[in-house]
């Protein structure tokens, strides 16, 4: 099987696998979020630690798992808002452990650990915030967002493909084949979704708030991704595993997600549009 066919076939199972996540029902969602969750901790950890401190990184893990699993709980049976903070308990653990480690050269180890759970697991924990939009779980926003993300790499690749070559580079250091036309590409691209995802009634908010929305995310998806490849090539490696056969780790195709995400409901949430 040819790497194109492998990666249509492999793409076409991951959107699928993304839909059924986000439209049937809040239990599926939460499968979903957290099997992404677990996936992009471990590589991110396989990336920066290899083996090493195994007890902590299983603490971490467990940590963004009880977090998002109290939110969701929050939100779907309306568990007390103070039983939210109990994962800090988790996380008073981590240095505890690194303590009691017999390897204390590798210290760093522990920032690691940590910019593991800010990284993934806060941001992917707050989606229930945006899954429950409205009080009841309705995850079209989410879906949306997702939409918007992957039009501004469709984007990126396509125009920059097909006009980017000899053109100036958005950060060759990080990332030698990102160009400015691929990121203006990009942001052509992530607008038009905003518009059409607004036309068809899915974003219930005036048309400047839709391109001011695409312009953030679009913005954030690109930090993300560039943060993503400056990580490997800290870590010399090509992609963060293997487990979409011909797209890389969970780590390579939601990086952008996790920066573009919280900025999005971050805007509006100040709006108070969401």
């Amino acid at each position: 099987m040819s790497n194109l066919a492998l990666r249509t076939i492999s793409g076409v199972g991951f959107i699928a696998v993304m839909l059924c996540g986000l439209l049937i029902n809040q239990y599926l969602f939460a499968a979903l979020v957290l099997f992404m969750m677990v996936a992009m901790m471990l590589e991110f950890y396989r990336m920066s630690m290899n083996g090493r401190h195994s007890g902590a990184k299983a603490i971490a893990i467990a940590a963004g798992v009880a977090e998002f699993a109290l939110l969701f709980a929050f939100f779907n049976w309306g568990l007390e808002l103070k039983y939210i903070a109990l994962p800090i308990i988790l996380l008073m653990a981590i240095p505890i452990s690194a303590v009691l480690s017999e390897d204390r050269s590798h210290t760093r180890d522990v920032a690691y650990i940590f910019t593991g759970i800010l990284y993934i697991a806060f941001p992917l924990a707050l989606s229930n915030i945006i899954a429950f939009k409205g009080g009841s779980f309705n995850a079209r926003l989410l879906l949306c967002f997702f939409i918007l993300i992957w039009c501004s790499d469709i984007g990126a690749y396509t125009v920059g493909k097909l006009f980017g070559n000899g053109k100036r580079k958005l950060a060759e250091d990080i990332s030698p084949k990102k160009t400015w036309v691929g990121f203006f590409g990009g942001l052509a691209f992530c607008m038009a979704a905003a518009i059409v995802i607004m036309l068809t009634g899915l974003f219930d908010f005036p048309w400047y708030h839709c391109l001011t929305l695409a312009l953030i995310m679009d913005i954030g998806g690109v930090f993300g991704d560039l943060f993503e490849s400056l990580w490997k090539r800290q870590c010399g490696v090509k992609d963060s595993g293997n487990i979409i056969p011909g797209h890389g780790g969970m780590l390579d195709r939601f990086d952008s997600t996790l920066v573009a995400m919280p900025l999005g409901a971050i805007y509006l949430s100040l709006l108070g549009l969401l």
